[in-house]
């Protein structure tokens, strides 16, 4: 009975809590003994952020959040033996390559040096 009236208490002051921002509203979390983990966390602000992982070998997760100017921004990533992989349509990417830029490129690779050519007789040899 007294853990019965304990819920209901421990409910009830649940219920009357007034949620701010920083609030936390949902709290997942999973860890094994094989190194794999994975967890997930949501704000009442909006903010969110979740990964999933092996421990010492890699992870891909996401959060999101509202920025300032009230603009939605969802990030995912990966990270890995090849770094980290963020993707998101808010982060900036380089410009294309000029066209000159690329057949300069071109040239070079189908017009090595001398210096070049001795550098590629010496590794293939050492394969």
């Amino acid at each position: 009975m007294y853990k019965l009236l304990l819920l209901a208490a421990l409910l009830g002051c649940a219920l009357a809590a007034p949620i701010n921002d920083d609030t936390i509203t949902k709290f997942l979390s999973n860890a094994d003994t094989d190194g794999s983990y994975g967890y997930s966390v949501e704000q009442a602000s909006g903010i969110a952020f979740g990964e999933q992982g092996q421990g010492g070998i890699g992870a891909r997760g996401s959060y999101s959040y509202i920025s300032p100017e009230g603009i939605p921004v969802q990030v995912t990533y990966e990270a890995d033996e090849n770094g980290f992989r963020p993707q998101s349509e808010l982060l900036p990417t380089p410009p294309p390559i000029p066209e000159a830029i690329l057949q300069s490129i071109r040239y070079i690779q189908e017009h090595p040096t001398p210096e070049e050519l001795a550098d590629r007789a010496v590794r293939a040899q050492q394969i």
